[in-house]
C-alpha cells in the first residue's frame, strides 16, 4: 500500500499500526463510532439472523425457483425456510449439510435414474 502525496508522488505506508490500541481502547473507540456498536447480549439473542438455507443458495447463484426445483424441495417449504415461518427438521438439516458440502454430486445424484 502507498499513500499518495499533495504533489502527486508516492511513498510506501508502514505496515506497523499508527498507533497501538489496548482492548479497552478498541472497545471504547467502537462505542464512538455509530456504524460500529458492538450489539449487547440481549441484543444478539433477538437479532434476526440470515437462514444458513437463503446464504447457501445464494452462494450458488441460484433463484429460490431454481434451487428448489434442482435439490427437489418443494418451493413454498424453501421460502418458508429463508423467511424464518419455519425451521428445516433433523432430516433436511441433513440433507442441507449434504448439499452445501457438495452441491454438485447431490444435484448429479438427483439426476441418476438407473436403467
Amino acid at each position: 500500500m502507498v499513500e499518495v502525496l499533495p504533489d502527486g508522488s508516492e511513498q510506501p505506508i508502514s505496515s506497523q499500526p499508527m498507533r497501538s490500541m489496548t482492548e479497552e481502547e478498541i472497545i471504547a473507540a467502537a462505542f464512538t463510532d455509530p456504524d460500529a456498536i458492538p450489539l449487547t447480549e440481549e441484543q444478539l439473542k433477538t437479532a434476526r439472523r440470515v437462514p444458513r438455507v437463503k446464504t447457501m443458495r445464494r452462494a450458488l447463484q441460484l433463484t429460490q425457483e431454481e434451487f428448489a426445483a434442482r435439490y427437489h424441495i418443494p418451493l413454498g417449504t424453501l421460502r418458508d425456510w429463508e423467511q424464518g415461518r419455519s425451521k428445516p427438521d433433523e432430516t433436511a438439516q441433513a440433507y442441507l449439510k449434504a448439499i452445501a458440502g457438495n452441491p454438485e454430486a447431490v444435484y448429479q445424484a438427483l439426476r441418476f435414474t438407473p436403467q
